[in-house]
């Protein structure tokens, strides 16, 4: 019997011309082979799939809770410039209607107020309606209540935990703390009265007073059970108020507390079906391409897509999320 000894420890293996390798060519691994027959294509495209598809829903969950505050930041941004300049020119929204046209309703998404709370560091553009697509820039004001400032009742909804959660610590205000509302009339100060949740009593109304609401979420962050309200008593003089055009009953289910927006279904559809196509599609060219050089244009376009999809499924949820 021949016995064979083994290589000493440290000792390189040499090609059969005896010449041995070099060190960074000894812990190179082997590529693996590609797939070459059509059954194999087909199991690491739907492989790569997968994969691609619970990365992006991955994403979506950090976008929601963490990065989803960005554009909100950036649209706060736009619109307090943009609000500074109507009020000095004196054109800023003083009721539901344009103000060169008072036969047209504001447009959603119209800054109206510029709502400050010291208190909880909080200094936001108060948008024009209150459904999710809306609140996704800031808060918005109930559409068929009267501005801040003005008698009567006023509404503000704000989300709670995402897009950057403006209405996250209202709930901790005590009966007392002021705040300031900034509109086309002027600067309207209130002071709380108390945090209301379900089956507390709403505080009387006097005529000729003001109350402000502020509204958002309540339990987990995302996941609300309720709703909380906060009441503020208007402590300046009020300003006067145009007429009321718009009523409860030509609202859409949508603006109204925790409501969602169907009709996000069909662009929620035409992108998920833009992003599972793409996807499949990278799978493909990870066979032959390979992994890195296709992650080199799967990245912007995974991005592009996901990001728009998740636009589309944050409408469908509470609006006070």
């Amino acid at each position: 019997m021949t016995l064979v000894q083994a290589p000493p420890a440290g000792a390189t293996s040499a090609p059969a011309g005896g010449k041995p390798l070099p060190r960074w060519a000894r812990n190179i691994r082997p590529e693996r082979p590609r797939p070459t027959g059509p059954a194999d294509v087909a199991r690491q495209v739907c492989a790569g799939m997968v994969l691609i598809l619970s990365a992006c829903l991955l994403g979506f969950a950090a976008w929601l809770a963490f990065l989803s505050r960005l554009p909100y930041d950036r649209a706060q941004h736009d619109l307090y410039a943009n609000f500074r300049i109507t009020l000095a020119k004196g054109i800023a929204p003083t009721g539901p209607t344009q103000p060169g046209a008072p036969q047209r309703l504001l447009v959603p998404g119209t800054p109206v107020a510029i709502l400050s709370i010291p208190a909880i560091g909080l200094r936001a553009v108060v948008l024009e309606g209150t459904t999710s697509q809306v609140l996704e820039s800031g808060p918005g004001h109930l559409r068929d209540t009267s501005l801040p400032g003005q008698p009567g009742i006023s509404e503000i909804f704000g989300r709670r935990a995402t897009y950057g959660a403006p209405f996250a610590r209202i709930s901790g205000l005590s009966p007392g703390t002021s705040f300031t509302v900034t509109t086309g009339q002027g600067t309207a100060s209130y002071r709380v009265i108390q945090v209301r949740r379900a089956g507390d009593a709403n505080p009387p109304v006097y005529p000729g007073q003001g109350r402000l609401v502020l509204v958002t979420a309540d339990g987990p962050p995302f996941a609300p059970s309720g709703v909380v309200r906060v009441d503020a008593k208007l402590v300046s003089k009020p300003f006067a108020a145009p007429a009321m055009v718009i009523s409860y009953s030509q609202m859409s289910p949508s603006e109204f507390v925790l409501g969602t927006e169907p009709l996000a279904w069909v662009p929620l559809f035409l992108w998920g079906q833009a992003l599972v196509l793409t996807a499949g599609a990278l799978s493909w060219l990870i066979v032959r391409w390979g992994r890195w050089r296709t992650w080199i244009v799967a990245i912007p376009a995974l991005g592009f897509l996901g990001v728009n999809v998740a636009e589309q499924v944050t409408r469908l949820l509470p609006n006070l999320l």
